[in-house]
């Protein structure tokens, strides 16, 4: 199993104090920082990019709540992801979660958020994937996030709270207790180095930085998810758990020759809207697959998707097609961000299919949570995408991830602004180590892809950790590019030991050796780093 990096080079040159730190700005860190502003608290927030750059602006999908408790009812919500979850979501946060949704969305309309209605002025309401009914908001059509983000960056620009952007953490202090005490960050430079390395000393650390896609070749994810929270915590002492379960999503933009980084998200409420997929021979690939068929959970479309790859219908095996010419020219009207992409692409998708394959979209597992944030280590929170609450089990269901950040932030603010966790004296460290080359980043992000993606076998998760094992490693001044590296060989590895030793296929992990879940897998597999990684499972008790 490859061993993460641990605590990183670095040289403090100044120090500053506030109450409570926030790494990152999307929906869950702009909550958090909002509501512990709100109560009183000194909040700085670190954003490695600009406000705005994370995940949370790339949400097509929406936000899920029950808005309309005559046709809908939360228990219905809780039921459908709970379904998503494979049997690994934890009932009691998954009920409080779709209880805080409705609210969560009142919020953010309180703030400004402009969702869209239909001709009588009321919200509508869209059906997703894996959902029983029409309980989706979105803004714009197909730019929900967008409208989410705004919201948020423009009620954090209006509050206390102060944001640092071009800024990132590298390593948590912790106190002579074992609680966090602060956090080192430094800025982005022009040429992407490190500096002003300040050690901001503090009682609470929330780390909102999102998943991490990059890790992989093909993400709908953008460039800033490198998964810096998750490997951060993880050198903090924090556990992780559920890190095996990645969920692709089945439908990103395909363009031919390969391609490196971000793609396009083509959106499942399109399928919502009646686009079908068909491979490259003119078949249903959902056909008989699922009672939902086109609309059946994540999970099970990337699945039937990479498995119908492998048969290489019509001499293709590497993508498939959503056909979508069926909506006729409303799909521009409901979806201008997809369709303008795609022609920009050179595909008019309201008179040709859209070519799509699966790509890595969002980490259901990350730092062992709970649905405040609350972590293995005092002071220390996780909320959004980064944390590992229980709610999304072994598959998320569709437009449960912006509202859970909402939900969770807002729960970690106020927790926050009631009281702070104890703090003793600080006791930074000079350790130091080795970084990850950035030279094999992009080696190691394909063999991610091809080894690690929706479909795997132990050949395959033993070479990539192999790979991974084998990586080379430089010295020098923290730049973002080292950071990043080194961030990216850490999920990966964690990644890839839980999927080999899940040797069964549950949720958005699917083992071509092992195709059938089992009830002995019923539980998580966490990871903690302790004078070296450390790695077991966690049977569920209730399960038993």
């Amino acid at each position: 199993m490859s061993e993460p990096r641990g605590r990183l080079q670095w040289t403090v040159e100044r120090e500053e104090s506030c109450d409570v730190v926030v790494v990152g700005s999307g929906a869950a860190g702009a909550s958090a920082a909002l509501e512990a502003a709100a109560a009183g608290r000194a909040v700085l927030v670190v954003t490695k990019g600009h406000l705005g750059s994370g995940s949370t602006e790339w949400a097509q999908g929406g936000l899920a709540a029950v808005l309309d408790a005559s046709v809908d009812s939360v228990r219905e919500h809780a039921a459908d992801t709970v379904t998503a979850g494979a049997g690994l979501s934890d009932a009691a946060v998954v009920d409080a979660l779709v209880s805080e949704a409705p609210d969560a969305v009142r919020d953010l309309q309180s703030m400004g958020a402009m969702f869209d209605r239909d001709g009588s002025g009321q919200l509508q309401l869209a059906r997703e994937g894996g959902h029983g009914h029409a309980r989706i908001v979105h803004a714009g059509g197909d730019a929900t996030g967008v409208e989410v983000q705004r919201t948020l960056d423009a009620a954090l620009r209006r509050s206390s709270a102060t944001v640092r952007e071009r800024c990132v953490a590298l390593d948590i202090i912790h106190d002579d207790a074992g609680g966090v005490a602060g956090l080192v960050v430094g800025t982005v430079a022009a040429d992407g180095a490190l500096v002003d390395l300040t050690l901001v000393r503090s009682s609470a650390v929330v780390v909102a930085t999102g998943g991490m896609g990059q890790a992989y070749a093909s993400t709908t994810n953008p460039k800033e998810a490198t998964g810096d929270g998750l490997a951060l915590a993880l050198r903090s002492g924090a556990v992780v758990a559920d890190v095996e379960f990645v969920q692709f999503h089945p439908t990103a933009f395909w363009r031919p020759g390969g391609q490196v980084g971000q793609r396009l998200l083509v959106s499942e409420a399109v399928r919502g809207e009646g686009a079908v997929l068909i491979d490259a021979a003119g078949r249903r690939v959902m056909a008989g697959v699922h009672p939902l068929a086109d609309l059946a959970p994540r999970d099970v479309v990337a699945t039937a998707i990479a498995m119908r790859l492998r048969e290489a219908p019509g001499g293709v095996d590497d993508h498939v097609f959503l056909d979508a010419t069926s909506i006729g020219p409303s799909l521009e009207q409901r979806f201008p961000t997809i369709v303008r992409a795609c022609r920009e692409a050179g595909i008019d998708p309201v008179q040709e299919p859209i070519p799509v394959a699966p790509a890595a979209h969002f980490a259901c597992g990350g730092v062992r949570a709970d649905l405040s944030g609350r972590t293995s280590v005092t002071g220390l929170f996780a909320v959004g995408e980064v944390a590992a609450t229980g709610v999304h089990g072994a598959n998320r269901l569709a437009s449960n991830g912006v509202t859970e950040g909402l939900v969770a932030g807002r729960r970690v603010g106020a927790a926050l602004g009631a009281s702070l966790p104890p703090l003793s004296g600080a006791v930074p460290s000079d350790l130091s180590d080795l970084w990850i080359d950035p030279a094999g980043r992009l080696e190691r992000a394909a063999a991610m892809s091809r080894w690690v993606g929706p479909l795997r076998d132990p050949d395959g998760l033993r070479a990539m950790s192999a790979m991974l094992d084998s990586a080379a490693t430089v010295a020098g001044a923290p730049t973002l590019s080292l950071l990043e590296s080194t961030n990216l060989h850490t999920v990966s590895g964690l990644i890839v030991g839980a999927a080999l030793l899940r040797s069964e296929s549950r949720g958005c992990h699917r083992r071509l050796d092992a195709p059938e879940s089992s009830p002995q897998w019923v539980g998580r597999i966490e990871q903690w780093l302790s004078k070296g990684l450390h790695m077991t499972f966690v049977p569920d008790e209730a399960a038993a």
